[in-house]
C-alpha cells in the first residue's frame, strides 16, 4: 500500500515566556506529518524539535524530505526505525502510521499498543523559572493539581520551592534543575527539598557527570532526561538513578519509546514520560505510554494560548483518553 506525506510546520504561541536553566521559549515551534493511504485514510503526527541536541524546524523537515521515497512506498513502523534515526523526524512520521494504522483497522492505537482498556492519566503542570515571588502566584492557580513540575536554576532554589509550597500545600513537587547543580549542590538541597514535599528530581546534575552519583543516597528519587535517549544509555543511568524520563521526540516515536519502556522496567527503572512541548496532537501518542508510567509530564497544551478545537481533554490535570477521531 503506498502512501501520500505532507509535512508542514506549525509554530503554538505559549501564555508565558517558558523559562528553564538554559533558556527561554515563547513559543512551540512544530512540524506536522500527515499520511495519506490508496484508501483514502489518513493519520497525523507532530513534533518539537529537540533543540538543546541541535534538532531544528528545518533540519527535520529536511531529514523526512530524504526519505520521502521509501515513505511514500508504503513504510511501515519496523521499517521505519531502518530507514531514520531516533530523533524528531522518527518521531512525527512513527505517530503519523500508529494513527494511519488505527484508522485503517477500525482498532484504536491503545488496543494495537495492547493496552485494552485505557484510563485517564495525571499529568504535571510545569512552573518555568521566574522571580521568587511569583512561584507563589503561579501555584496557587494550579493549586488542584495532584503534581506541580517547578523549574530552578542556581538562584536559590529553596526560597522558590518554599514559594510554591504557600501557594499550593497539597500537591507533590517534582523540581527540575536541567542539569544547573552540582553534586555539592545537590547534596545541600535535596534534604530541605525533601521536607518541602519533593517527590522527584529531575536530572538535577549535567550528563557525562552522573559517575559523580556513585555511593550517593539521594531522600529524594533521582530522574534521569537529558541523559536517556535510548536504551544504550541505560547503563549510564543504572544504580544513579531511580526513574527515566522517556521522551518520544528524543526516542524516535512511540514505536521506540515502548520498547525503551520494556527494557528500563526489566532494569529496575520506574517510569516517567516527557515532552519537549506541542499540541495535542503531540502528546496523543504519548498517552498511550502513560499509561504505563508513574509520572506524566504532558502538559504542553497547557502552556499554549490555544490548541485544536478537538484535542485533549484537560481536567485540573487529568488528561482524558484521546478521541479516535482525532488521534489514534
Amino acid at each position: 500500500m503506498r502512501f501520500r506525506l505532507k509535512i508542514e510546520s506549525r509554530s503554538w504561541p505559549l501564555r508565558e515566556p517558558f523559562v528553564i536553566s538554559r533558556g527561554v521559549e515563547h513559543e512551540f515551534n512544530t512540524i506536522q506529518v500527515t499520511l495519506w493511504d490508496n484508501q483514502g485514510h489518513l493519520g497525523r503526527g507532530e513534533v518539537c524539535p529537540v533543540n538543546y541536541a541541535g534538532e531544528t524546524i528545518a533540519g527535520i523537515a529536511s531529514d523526512l524530505e530524504h526519505v520521502r521515497i521509501e515513505i511514500e512506498a508504503g513504510i511501515t513502523r519496523r521499517d521505519l526505525l531502518e530507514i531514520l534515526p531516533a530523533g524528531g523526524a522518527r518521531c512525527a512520521v512513527d505517530a503519523a502510521l500508529w494513527d494511519l494504522e488505527a484508522k485503517s483497522s477500525a482498532r484504536s492505537a491503545f488496543s494495537l499498543a495492547g493496552v485494552e482498556h485505557p484510563r485517564s492519566v495525571s499529568t504535571v503542570y510545569t512552573i518555568g523559572i521566574r522571580p521568587i515571588e511569583d512561584y507563589e502566584r503561579a501555584a496557587r492557580s494550579k493549586a488542584d493539581y495532584s503534581l506541580l513540575k517547578v523549574k530552578v536554576n542556581t538562584d536559590d532554589p529553596i526560597a522558590a520551592i518554599e514559594a510554591v509550597r504557600r501557594g499550593a500545600p497539597c500537591p507533590a513537587l517534582v523540581v527540575d534543575p536541567n542539569q544547573a547543580w552540582d553534586l555539592a549542590a545537590l547534596k545541600a538541597l535535596a534534604p530541605r527539598l525533601a521536607e518541602l514535599g519533593v517527590v522527584l528530581l529531575e536530572q538535577p546534575i549535567a550528563v557525562g557527570s552522573e559517575a559523580v552519583l556513585d555511593g550517593y543516597r539521594c531522600p529524594i528519587r533521582l530522574c534521569a532526561d537529558e541523559l536517556i535517549n535510548s536504551e544504550c544509555d541505560l547503563t549510564r543511568a543504572k544504580n544513579r538513578f531511580d526513574v527515566i524520563n522517556i521522551k518520544l521526540e528524543k526516542a524516535g516515536g512511540l514505536t521506540a519509546a515502548l520498547n525503551l519502556a520494556d527494557a528500563a522496567q526489566r532494569a529496575g527503572f520506574g517510569l516517567m514520560v516527557g515532552t519537549m512541548g506541542g499540541s495535542s496532537l503531540g502528546m496523543a501518542p504519548a498517552v498511550i505510554l502513560a499509561q504505563r508510567c508513574e509520572f506524566v509530564d504532558l502538559d504542553g497544551p497547557l502552556l499554549q494560548l490555544s490548541d485544536w478545537s478537538d484535542g485533549l481533554v484537560y481536567k485540573n490535570g487529568v488528561i482524558e483518553v484521546p478521541q479516535a477521531s482525532f488521534w489514534g
